[in-house]
């Protein structure tokens, strides 16, 4: 079966991507990070991979039934450049909750009634209820990044868009719900490498728009756009978690980690969550535009 995009990742590959990444992709051995600059150079071990997944899963049903039980109301934001892991480390966050009290948000292309509506009036229809979790799956900051690189916004429309979104995420923490942006970050090799997976595999191709393919000649415009978006909208209510994600694994539990460690659930076990690696997940001073 021939789909829209079969070969136009690896036509980029041999034509457009640079020297330095096409280089950096030929010569990676099984199991070696693909990253200029990641603080690890092999992936972490599967056996202390998934131990720790476990510990940390177990901890995210303890905090989903104090959730249920306290009515606390919590939305998690995934962003990061296409191919950085969203998906997988949302599946990993809901892989043992119950998905009537854990929710994903992937919303499509706004529809003609949505574009003429308020920009964030149709993410606050899919805020949590008391006792639940929603995990969006892209946000309403597809406008800082996103929007912008492929102009399907204007300038007034992410300037106007800039001067409100802190003063919204302020509204939902005032109005008591807990909020945590995650930002996946990954190298721009591992990155086509990974797309270029996609397009070989068969169950996995349906993951490849027109977006993706243009996307990756955009590289340096996604970063102005990242590097503008995250200093502005970074602050002490709402901060940014910056996830390097080269190692999905190590990203994985490190997002849970940061994420669970800032919430004071009941029988929460501290020693079993383990600790946050700050090499992996933390601040803006981690995001990278390589």
């Amino acid at each position: 079966m021939e789909l829209p995009f079969d070969g136009a990742i690896s036509q980029y590959f041999a034509d457009g991507a640079p020297q330095s990444v096409r280089d950096e992709i030929a010569g990676a051995k099984k199991g070696k990070i693909l990253s200029t600059d990641y603080p690890y150079e092999k992936r972490w071990k599967s056996a202390d991979y998934e131990a720790a997944l476990a510990a940390v899963q177990i901890e995210l049903v303890k905090m989903k039934a104090w959730a249920r039980e306290s009515g606390a109301r919590i939305a998690i934001v995934f962003e990061g450049r296409d191919a950085a892991g969203k998906g997988g480390t949302i599946k990993r966050f809901r892989e043992h909750l119950n998905p009537r009290g854990a929710r994903v948000v992937a919303l499509s292309k706004p529809t003609e009634e949505e574009a003429g509506q308020w920009y964030f009036q149709r993410y606050i229809e899919h805020l949590p209820s008391a006792g639940e979790i929603v995990f969006f799956d892209r946000s309403w900051y597809n406008r800082g990044v996103v929007e912008d690189v492929f102009g399907f916004c204007t300038d007034e429309q992410r300037a106007h868009w800039f001067t409100q979104v802190v003063p919204f995420e302020q509204m939902l923490v005032d109005e008591g719900i807990l909020v945590f942006k995650i930002w996946l970050n990954v190298d721009r090799a591992a990155q086509l490498k990974r797309f270029m997976d996609r397009e070989k595999d068969p169950l996995k191709q349906w993951k490849l728009s027109w977006i993706d393919v243009e996307g990756l000649k955009k590289w340096d415009d996604y970063s102005a756009a990242i590097a503008e978006t995250l200093e502005r909208t970074h602050t002490d209510t709402t901060p940014w978690i910056i996830v390097r994600s080269d190692d999905k694994r190590r990203a994985r539990v490190n997002a849970i980690r940061a994420v669970l460690s800032q919430i004071d659930y009941a029988r929460k076990d501290a020693s079993a969550l383990g600790a946050v690696d700050p090499l992996v997940a933390g601040g803006p001073e981690l995001w990278s535009a390589k």
